[in-house]
């Protein structure tokens, strides 16, 4: 089972989810894959996720997490020993995102709200330092104009790690690596 986490302003609707879902049910295994709608406030974001994997058996849960999502994916896995697979994750949004503080709107629709200094404190609340390295898969690509992929590779030392050269922050290799992150999963 697939518990995809989006990234910041993004939604279900975001191209690698759309991508990974259209890619489990052509073989038949759509029912294995989710995809909430994450709140932006980071609090009520964990719940939306923890309430999904609730329903699940721990052991069959693998998180994917995008950027901010794969932020929450650490925290997450952490918590309730799960595996993750990390694509071009956020490693300290708190300052990453200070940058946005002010009005946001969410990329595909939805509410507009205020990124504030709650949130900030909350995503620097979240960080977790220590990671086990085993739980993890971590894709990344040299040209991401967003995060500085080597910190990732940095925290995520002695992680199965993916590094590509070029590509951007979508991860534009993203389709090549799909059955890599089914066999991650246990899904092949």
């Amino acid at each position: 089972m697939i518990v995809y986490l989006h990234g910041f302003n993004s939604s279900p609707q975001s191209a690698k989810a759309q991508y990974l879902k259209r890619y489990l049910d052509e073989r038949g295994k759509g029912v294995e894959f989710v995809c909430p709608q994450l709140p932006h406030r980071p609090d009520l974001a964990l719940g939306v996720v923890e309430a999904e994997m609730a329903q699940r058996p721990r052991e069959k849960i693998t998180l994917v997490g995008s950027s901010l999502g794969g932020f929450y994916a650490t925290w997450l896995a952490e918590k309730h020993d799960v595996r993750a697979v990390l694509i071009n994750p956020a490693i300290d949004p708190h300052v990453g995102l200070r940058a946005y503080l002010g009005p946001q709107q969410a990329f595909h629709g939805g509410e507009g709200y205020e990124l504030g200094e709650e949130h900030l404190r909350q995503w620097k609340e979240l960080i977790v330092s220590r990671v086990r390295p085993e739980r993890y898969l971590l894709l990344v690509e040299t040209g991401d104009e967003v995060l500085d992929y080597r910190a990732a590779v940095r925290k995520y030392r002695g992680a199965k790690q993916v590094v590509v050269q070029g590509g951007d922050h979508s991860l534009a290799s993203f389709p090549g690596q799909i059955p890599l992150i089914l066999e991650f999963a246990g899904m092949n």
